[in-house]
């Protein structure tokens, strides 16, 4: 019996903690036994964590990394919420300087290096300890374990970190796995010398879980909209592109289009900057933001077409589950798009503009026969890949 440890953040809504719930679905419990350590115990995911793996119980320290700085201080942790202080503060600086578009990314990786000294390591010894969401500091150097494995979700080419700190961690892991190929060679454009250690292994799929929750009735403003619906399930984050659909939808309108809406399922830090560009483009009646929304698949299925307007992605849990569930895809063209979507099979893709999404959405709105064979193409394709993990298995 192999012992594993998987680590994360949380279990709060998005696409990377949906993909770990479906892994620890399917993982092989006759031959492991899996510890999952949380930093905390917190999200509207939690129910769904498998009664199979061991959650370990909440340390303190590791609480802080999503708490605000004053409830940090407030529990005591000066040392850590010093780290806290330092790392925002040169992120900003760092963040001006060099005119990143996203410093959320270089903060967090300084929050982690500043706050190693003052987190308690783990005693147990295991037979492989995964870190499932960057930074990897916890696994990397807070656990014993044979193998060490860190997995890749994102673009790395398009976000910025520290490269050489960056490389000094992911040279503690035996292997790194990444969610798709272009995924790995995106990551392989900034870390090149550590080709012989990175693998693909795509998220794991779960089709009946994703069509019975697709079937709940909840409240749905949806169903009372008689206009042609777009959705979009995502984070509300500049990566997420959210602010580029907004705008697409006020093009659309321009271009005579008053029969489309749309749709976000979702929360984030953007929510407040998205609902003055909605209002400032006067789409208050078009443009609808949901909140979080644990179950966002009836949203999905009572939709027209399914749209992913980001920046950047390793690859969206979202946009295989949209086309689990039939729908017709649009995505932008970012760097990892060829690996989730076959372009005029199972969706389309558009240039990553405000006006690429405008086009797609137009065009599709209009050949009404082209998006029924984009959903009968995903209908009659099983995403059922379970037997992904065995590539890790193989690893232990």
């Amino acid at each position: 019996m192999k012992e594993i440890l998987i680590a994360s953040y949380d279990m709060e809504v998005g696409g990377v903690e949906r993909s770990l719930i479906s892994m620890l679905d399917n993982f092989d419990y006759k031959n492991h036994s899996v510890d999952l350590m949380l930093y905390k115990h917190d999200g509207d995911f939690m129910s769904l964590l498998s009664a199979k793996t061991t959650l370990l119980k909440e340390i303190a320290q590791y609480t802080t990394f999503r708490k605000p700085i004053s409830e940090i201080i407030k529990d005591k942790q000066y040392s850590i919420a010093l780290t806290r202080i330092l790392s925002k503060i040169t992120a900003d600086l760092n963040g001006k300087r060099k005119r990143m578009a996203e410093p959320g990314y270089y903060q967090l990786q300084l929050m982690w290096k500043y706050a190693l000294p003052f987190l308690p390591k783990i005693d147990k010894t295991y037979d492989m300890a995964i870190s499932y969401l960057w930074p990897h500091y916890f696994v990397a150097d807070k656990v014993q374990a044979k193998k060490k494995v860190a997995w890749i979700h994102t673009d790395y080419s398009t976000v910025y970190t520290d490269i050489k700190a960056d490389l000094k961690m992911w040279k503690k892991f035996d292997a790194i796995i990444a969610v798709s190929d272009a995924c790995r060679e995106s990551f392989l454009s900034k870390y090149v010398e550590l080709e012989n250690k990175v693998t693909v292994i795509e998220n794991i799929t779960a089709p009946d879980f994703v069509e019975k929750l697709a079937d709940q009735e909840l409240e749905n403003p949806m169903t009372e909209d008689y206009r042609f619906k777009v959705v979009t399930v995502a984070r509300l984050s500049h990566a997420k592109g959210i602010d580029h659909a907004v705008k697409a939808l006020k093009l659309l309108k321009k271009r005579g289009y008053k029969n489309i809406s749309w749709y976000v399922a979702g929360f984030g830090g953007d929510e407040e900057m998205l609902r003055r560009l909605i209002s400032e483009e006067g789409l208050t009646k078009e443009f609808f933001l949901l909140g979080k929304q644990t179950n966002p698949y009836p949203f999905i299925k009572e939709a027209d077409l399914y749209v992913q307007p980001s920046r950047y992605e390793g690859k969206a849990v979202t946009v295989g589950e949209a086309q689990i569930l039939g729908k017709p895809v649009l995505i932008t063209s970012y760097p990892t798009a060829q690996s989730q979507v076959e372009n005029g099979f199972d969706g389309m893709i558009c240039e990553l503009s405000v006006q690429g999404i405008a086009d797609g959405i137009e065009s599709l709105y209009k050949d009404p026969e082209l998006r029924k064979e984009l959903a009968a193409n995903c209908k009659n394709t099983d995403y059922r890949n379970h037997k992904e993990l065995e590539k890790l298995y193989e690893l232990a």
